[in-house]
């Protein structure tokens, strides 16, 4: 088990999110971090329907009300504590989760 360091917990505040990268059985990998209801979630950046990343590389992911995951290319809508698409082309599909521990003040992916 590996973990990588994304970023510091107290500069994501609530409905904010941070883009990163991870390589995954040696090809590179795109992440997006959130903080949702006071929670921290983190989660593949791929939508379930194509293989394309949920934003436009502007770090954009929540839907203007701020209670979804939005997909930009084909509005896919995606809860944001559990990845499950509930609206759009792939409902019932889920986003990969990725596991993140927080440690003296860091968010950690965990890579298995």
């Amino acid at each position: 088990m590996s973990k990588v360091k994304i970023g510091r917990a107290a500069d994501l505040e609530e409905g904010g999110t941070l883009t990163f990268q991870f390589t995954r059985n040696g090809k590179p990998t795109d992440g997006f971090l959130a903080r949702f209801h006071g929670e921290l979630v983190a989660y593949e950046n791929r939508c379930r329907h194509l293989p394309l990343k949920l934003d436009y590389d502007d770090g954009r992911f929540f839907s203007r009300d701020g209670n979804h995951f939005l997909c930009q290319t084909h509005n896919a809508i995606y809860e944001p504590l559990t990845g499950l698409c509930v609206q759009g082309p792939c409902e019932g599909e889920s986003l990969k989760s990725l596991k993140i521990e927080v440690i003296k003040g860091y968010i950690w992916l965990v890579l298995d």
